[in-house]
């Protein structure tokens, strides 16, 4: 049976989500899944399909790795803020590579991490994913540790506060 906006938009918790993220799972079908709901008109479609993406295993998010770009780009586009918070998750979790990294996103995450109105789930993920960006040149990583470096921490929430020390300790690689 195949899932529809309507299944979608009547979640109501997680029990919901796991019994969609099960079928998605019977189906082997995470592209076709993505490929579906991500865009939908309708942003409460949109964020219980990423949802129930997150309830995947690294394995099976591996298969929306031809997708990386388009993730990307949903995520830096959509006013959505949790549609953004959890196709960043989904994005977090895929692999990058040195050829990966593009400036647009890192620009965007670099502005994301700072802006003290964005949630903190977004400005983590968004530091994270410019820390690995970073790691693959040494002149952006420079960049990047000033930057966090010199982030005033009395305008942060402790997500934000715990990252950046983890980072600057060494603790995250």
């Amino acid at each position: 049976m195949a899932i529809t906006n309507k299944e979608l938009e009547s979640v109501h918790g997680e029990e919901d989500v796991q019994a969609i993220y099960q079928e998605v799972r019977l189906r082997n079908d995470f592209i076709g899944f993505t490929q579906q709901f991500m865009c939908d008109e309708d942003g409460h479609v949109a964020r219980n399909a990423f949802w129930t993406l997150t309830k995947a295993t690294d394995k099976e998010l591996a298969q929306l790795q031809v997708m990386l770009n388009e993730l990307i780009d949903l995520s830096m586009q959509t006013d959505n803020s949790s549609v953004r918070r959890l196709s960043l998750n989904i994005v977090e979790r895929l692999k990058m590579s040195e050829q990966d990294p593009r400036a647009d996103f890192l620009d965007f995450c670099l502005d994301r991490m700072t802006h003290v109105e964005e949630f903190p789930g977004t400005q983590t993920l968004c530091m994270k994913l410019a820390f690995r960006m970073c790691k693959f040149y040494p002149e952006l990583m420079d960049e990047f540790m000033r930057i966090i470096e010199t982030m005033d921490m009395d305008f942060y929430k402790p997500a934000i506060k715990s990252l950046r020390n983890r980072i600057l300790s060494g603790k995250i690689r």
